[in-house]
């Protein structure tokens, strides 16, 4: 029969608007069990939020981003990706579960995490890792890790040695010294800082090697380490890590992961002490995210780029301003923000306010005026990338052909490299705020002994992360076992397989959403 549709509409209540705006569909994972499903991006009271839908475990609601304003706009921030040399792994399963990196990947590496052991000298309750006993990588191992990297990269920018806590590893420093052997521009070593902090010998070394130090340092109150390290009385021995990496001139960036209700209200005073402390180069804040071991959370009230961006100004007075922060255009612009100071005594001037660095890195409008210098743009590409260092040549190169296009007198170009300080801020995806959209131009991999390159968010959400400790842990028991038998080591390459859920390591269980 046809409708009618003259016929009156049946009498109902009025329509009304729903409370958010439907932003785009993306594919996320449960956090329950890792299965990829669909996922909304929606725009609610001026915030960005996930939600998303599994068959078995129902329905979650997350916080993604604190600022739905700048979350769109950053789009004009998202460069062409850099295609690697050479890719590891096919097409066959799809994102996420081909790592990598496959084919479909829109990033090369620009960072490459290696973690040459699972077992640390602390127990913190928020521990991306989960680490504890399992596993060390050989040289051999490493130096295949450093040579696959060469290959696909042809000229890697930076390599991070990880772990668990990699200063304990016996081999730490020969692993650095192959990476420097492979004309790797930058290696960094991500530490803790207690082996530095009492061991002269230890010391001794790193002045020989000179790595850039990636160093853990939340805040200055006990109850901040208590609640995130486990330690209410690490902060002297921090401190006395600091003061001894000075003498030697290792280059330090701070690594805070900021935690809403435990040190939120400590950013301003951790600016404030790197700006003044001999050893320190730049900072680099990290929202605390939940992947491995951490203590229930609230995934609506995670902690998000835009909260530290307004604890900072808030904090130091307007030092430093929200306005003073751009995306990194090298990953999906929402996962990091970046910006660079010079810092002449009490002067500190942040770039962004001399030199408009929105006219050099927009990508969408790709406005073409006379003043836009491609030298210009390539020096701020260096700069706002993941890969920056500062403090180093390269860095400290790019940021003076950046002042000088300022054309500020009195700043002294030539001393630039110590005067230049950068913050960054790093928001990792956990379960709850997963995107394959941002995944898929993740620039920052973890890099694993048979050549995979995995990203960062994929490896530490997904499974990628126990899966290979199991086997890692396995290889290491094999070779031991070899050696004592005397008899060569048949080493079993590594695999993922996420057609049924996989043995996970023991995690703080958590289960968090909203209903809708």
């Amino acid at each position: 029969m046809a409708l009618d549709i003259t016929a009156p509409a049946p009498m109902a209540g009025a329509k009304k608007d729903a409370d958010y705006v439907f932003y785009e569909l993306t594919r996320s994972i449960c956090p329950e069990c890792r299965r990829v499903i669909d996922a909304q991006i929606l725009l609610r009271e001026g915030k960005v939020y996930m939600r998303k839908r599994c068959p078995e475990h129902g329905p979650f609601e997350a916080l993604v981003y604190g600022d739905a304003e700048a979350y769109t706009r950053g789009a004009r921030f998202n460069k062409p990706g850099t295609i690697p040399l050479a890719f590891t792994t096919e097409i066959a399963r799809g994102c996420p579960h081909d790592c990598g990196l496959c084919p479909d990947h829109q990033q090369h590496v620009c960072v490459g995490i290696i973690e040459v052991n699972s077992a640390c000298n602390m127990e913190c309750p928020l521990c991306f890792a989960n680490a504890g006993a399992g596993f060390n990588l050989t040289l051999k191992d490493v130096e295949g890790i450093l040579d696959h990297l060469v290959t696909t990269e042809g000229s890697p920018e930076v390599v991070q040695f990880s772990g668990g806590e990699p200063t304990i590893h016996r081999l730490i420093i020969p692993m650095i010294k192959a990476a420097r052997a492979r004309g790797i521009r930058h290696v960094m070593l991500n530490t803790n800082g207690k082996r530095i902090a009492n061991d002269d010998a230890f010391l001794a070394e790193l002045a020989e090697v000179r790595p850039s130090i990636y160093f853990q340092f939340d805040g200055f109150a006990s109850e901040t380490y208590r609640i995130i390290r486990g330690d209410p009385d690490i902060l002297p021995e921090k401190l006395r890590a600091l003061e001894r990496l000075a003498t030697i001139g290792c280059g330090v960036i701070l690594v805070p992961a900021i935690e809403r209700g435990v040190n939120d209200h400590e950013v301003g005073a951790i600016v404030r002490f790197a700006l003044e402390h001999p050893a320190v180069r730049g900072i680099n804040f990290q929202p605390a995210f939940h992947a491995g071991r951490h203590s229930t959370h609230d995934p609506l009230q995670r902690v998000t780029i835009p909260d530290v961006l307004g604890w900072m100004e808030a904090q130091t007075d307007g030092l430093f301003l929200k306005s003073d922060f751009v995306p990194v255009p090298c990953c999906f612009p929402t996962c990091n923000s970046v910006t660079y100071a010079y810092v002449d005594g009490e002067t500190v001037l942040p770039l962004p306010r001399v030199l408009n660095v929105d006219d050099y890195l927009d990508y969408i409008t790709n406005r073409v005026a006379p003043d836009l210098s491609d030298e210009i743009r390539r020096a701020l590409e260096g700069l706002w990338s993941s890969s920056a260092v500062p403090g180093s040549d390269k860095s400290a190169a790019e940021f003076a052909l950046s002042c000088a296009a300022c054309d500020l007198a009195g700043l002294d170009l030539g001393a630039v490299a110590d005067r230049m300080f950068m913050i960054m801020l790093q928001d990792f995806m956990d379960p709850w705020t997963f995107n394959q959209k941002n995944l898929m131009k993740c620039c920052k991999e973890f890099l694993l002994p048979d050549g995979q390159q995995i990203p960062f968010c994929a490896y530490n959400s997904v499974g990628y992360r126990e899966q290979a400790h199991i086997q890692l842990a396995a290889r290491e028991r094999a070779r031991n076992r070899a050696k004592r038998a005397g008899v060569p080591v048949e080493t079993t390459p590594i695999t993922f397989d996420f057609k049924k859920p996989y043995p996970h390591l023991p995690l703080v269980p958590n289960r968090h959403g909203r209903s809708w």
